[in-house]
């Protein structure tokens, strides 16, 4: 569901080959979200067959290559509204990795889960400085509002974590 939003909602703003709407995805999922980019070609053959997508062929001129150049149809943009709407409501947990070493922590050494935790909450104040600093530059543009909304959430997540971090290192005992 979601890479069909994501390649839907890339498509909306006009024609891509798969190259391009690949190296969008990364770029998105790089800074503000957690999906693995998978292959892209399943899914425009898979959602070209359901007729969410029309695809044309581009002979390249320097390589005699054919490119394939994929638009979003009527019924592409009606299912993107609705994946778009329904994504709202999806509730997944956002960070679970700890909660399973957690589920096993009979299992660890306690000063070896301590220098874990403490290297993990140093890595996410990394990233709620590098949240802090993007938007304090995403904020001299307007048009990013929805960039915006996303660190301040991503900056919630974190802060959520850390408060986590600093609850079990001052009480966990493994």
């Amino acid at each position: 569901m979601i890479q069909d939003l994501i390649i839907l909602g890339l498509l909306s703003s006009g024609p891509k080959h798969g190259y391009q709407i690949k190296k969008l995805i990364k770029e998105i999922t790089a800074k503000y979200a957690s999906i693995e980019n998978t292959s892209i070609y399943y899914p425009l053959r898979r959602m070209k067959k359901e007729g969410l997508l029309s695809e044309k062929r581009i002979k390249q001129e320097r390589k005699g290559l054919e490119k394939f150049v994929y638009t979003i149809t009527k019924k592409g943009g009606v299912t993107f509204k609705k994946l778009l709407y329904k994504n709202f409501l999806r509730l997944e947990r956002p960070f679970i990795n700890t909660d399973i070493s957690l589920y096993f922590m009979k299992y660890m050494d306690k000063n070896m889960a301590r220098r874990r935790l403490k290297q993990r909450r140093n890595w996410l104040m990394r990233i709620r400085r590098w949240l802090k600093d993007t938007e304090s530059n995403l904020k001299k543009n307007k048009n990013n509002r929805p960039l915006i909304l996303i660190i301040k959430h991503n900056m919630l997540l974190i802060r959520a974590e850390i408060n986590f971090s600093d609850y079990l290192l001052k009480n966990l005992s493994v």
